[in-house]
């Protein structure tokens, strides 16, 4: 990531100032044309470090000699070399040091600081804002304090910057910095709380402040005599600039690759949409959660992803560890549930009813739901993966129930649900079982109070078999003959959204779209049906860019 974290202190006597700055040094691309009388990396890597340390040099040796520089305002001697370190993949190299290695980052740091310590503060003066332009670079910057038994107010202030060029990266990047850049500080503050509180122990300063005599004349005296206490001071802490170096590194690391730009072939699809706008609002809530007052109970944020279909357990990754027999794929699903019992239960999928599965097998279940969610967009689906209780279709279209787990009789009796109840057989040990056994060792029942017809349509339905049919064709051709099904069939829904919802056309010409998009016919009930439940699963984004694209098309005859 090409940005820079520093650490920044208010000086009672000299204002702000850095105290700690870490880099990152990119190593240089190989060019052809810069082999021929080129400088040796090494000596030109060794050059670039002592001008840094030059630098540093000089900024300091003239601040002292304006009597502008205490123990308060330096962390480590001119004379030393810094920190570094070198990730072995990337063979970046993160410097740390007072000061920046090159002049015109120096000046953008000290901008940084001075406004960060200044006028760019939020209420209460602790706490994370963003500020900058174009010219001098963007900056994330939390303030905060550390006490001090011999500081006015005794407390000084402190911030940490994160400055970069590239906004939009900052920004996305705010949740993950603050919860980190929160540890770093809650570090800080809590061991020289524990300095604070022995020092006033021995001597406490505010009786001994309140019984001394004031005297203007002596007043920058006392004053100059307290402002020199150093942040290694103040924490007792030998190693800090160590430690600090060690996670401001990290820092850049694990920020700069948390976040990579993909090169997309045409617009991003509707589930990436959905899956951008879900992180999203993962990230805000987390963070209010973890910003709120009094903290948050552990709860919560569990109960969060649950909602966003972020759960842990419809992972694939985490599904291959779940032990005993799994679905594979679709067509492992069919060939153990049957060709009719398959398109009965699919069919419940797409018409966007609730499907049930009761068993227990929870490994079983998860992997039958991560199959089955692979049939409708993301947007479409609301998964409660293991419940002890049942939970209505408003809240999940995919709910997994124990065995024991009553279902309710209007469900059972409701023909927009479909209940699949899972048994083992007795007679062969679970740990036996493996993945093309369990047709033999499990029994499924299907049920439904649905009566109608599911050998019609939808027409996607009938492609999907014919490809699920094909032995020809291998699972992932399969899986491919899908991703285009639902991206045809996802162009359909936006039209007829566009048409019905936002231009509001009548069911005379509603009809007529029916039957320019291939909807009528064979099946024509249930293909309606399917469209108007994706409908559902559109983005937010593509719906606000709709209503405003039609605004802006209604106001422009009128101007």
């Amino acid at each position: 990531m090409n940005a820079l974290v520093a650490l920044c202190h208010f000086c009672e006597l000299h204002g702000p100032r850095t105290l700690f700055c870490t880099e990152a040094l990119h190593p240089p691309s190989p060019s052809p044309s810069s082999h021929a009388g080129a400088p040796v990396p090494g000596d030109r890597d060794r050059d670039g470090d002592r001008e840094g340390e030059g630098l540093t040099m000089r900024a300091n040796s003239s601040a002292t000699q304006r009597g502008e520089m205490c123990e308060g305002c330096r962390s480590l001697p001119a004379s030393h070399p810094g920190f570094m370190s070198i990730d072995e993949e990337t063979g970046i190299r993160f410097l740390s040091h007072q000061h920046p290695r090159q002049p015109q980052l120096f000046s953008v740091v000290r901008q940084a600081c001075v406004r960060s310590l200044s006028c760019e503060v939020c209420p209460g003066r602790e706490g994370p804002i963003f500020f900058g332009d174009e010219q001098h670079g963007f900056v994330f910057s939390h303030t905060f304090f550390i006490k001090d038994s011999l500081a006015r107010g005794f407390q000084r202030w402190y911030s940490i910057v994160m400055v970069a060029m590239d906004r939009i990266y900052l920004i996305n990047s705010w949740p993950f910095l603050l919860r980190h850049l929160r540890l770093t500080i809650h570090s800080l503050q809590s061991t020289a709380l524990k300095v604070f509180d022995n020092e006033q122990g021995v001597c406490p300063q505010r009786s001994a402040r309140m019984n001394s005599v004031f005297s203007p004349a002596v007043f920058p005296h006392q004053r100059s005599g307290n402002a020199a206490r150093s942040l290694t001071s103040l924490t007792q802490h030998q190693n800090l600039w160590a430690s600090l170096h060690s996670s401001f590194s990290w820092l850049l690391k694990a920020c700069g690759s948390r976040l990579t730009e993909k090169l997309l072939e045409g617009a991003p699809t509707e589930d990436t949409l959905v899956l951008i706008e879900r992180q999203t609002e993962q990230e805000e809530e987390m963070s209010c959660w973890e910003g709120a007052e009094g903290g948050c109970s552990s709860s919560l944020p569990h109960q969060l992803q649950s909602e966003l279909g972020l759960d842990i357990l419809c992972d694939n990754n985490k599904l291959n560890e779940l032990p005993g027999p799994k679905f594979r794929s679709l067509r492992h699903l069919r060939q153990v549930l049957g060709a009719g019992e398959f398109r009965q239960l699919v069919w419940h999928v797409l018409m966007g009813n609730q499907v049930i599965w009761r068993g227990d097998d929870p490994g079983l279940i998860q992997s039958a739901f991560t199959v089955l969610k692979s049939l409708l967009p993301v947007g479409c689906v609301r998964s409660v993966p293991l419940s002890a209780q049942y939970e209505e279709a408003y809240k999940c279209n995919f709910l997994g129930l124990s065995p024991d787990v009553p279902i309710p009789t209007h469900v059972s009796a409701s023909e927009f649900s479909v209940l699949v109840d899972v048994s083992a057989d007795r007679r062969c040990p679970t740990s036996a079982v493996g993945e093309e056994d369990i047709s033999l060792n499990y029994q499924f029942a299907i049920s439904s109070a649905n009566t109608q017809p599911t050998d019609r349509g939808p027409a996607l339905l009938n492609k999907l078999e014919v490809a699920l049919s094909n032995e020809n064709l291998s699972v992932d051709v399969v899986s491919h003959c899908l991703l285009c099904l639902k991206e045809e069939w996802m162009n359909k829904v936006k039209v007829l959204f566009k048409f019905s919802k936002v231009d509001g056309r009548g069911r005379e010409d509603t009809q007529k779209v029916l039957a320019l998009l291939g909807a009528t016919g064979p099946g024509e009930e249930d293909n309606v049906r399917l469209l108007k439940f994706w409908m559902t699963g559109l983005s937010k984004t593509y719906k606000s860019h709709l209503m405003t694209a039609v605004r802006g098309g209604e106001r422009s005859p009128s101007q």
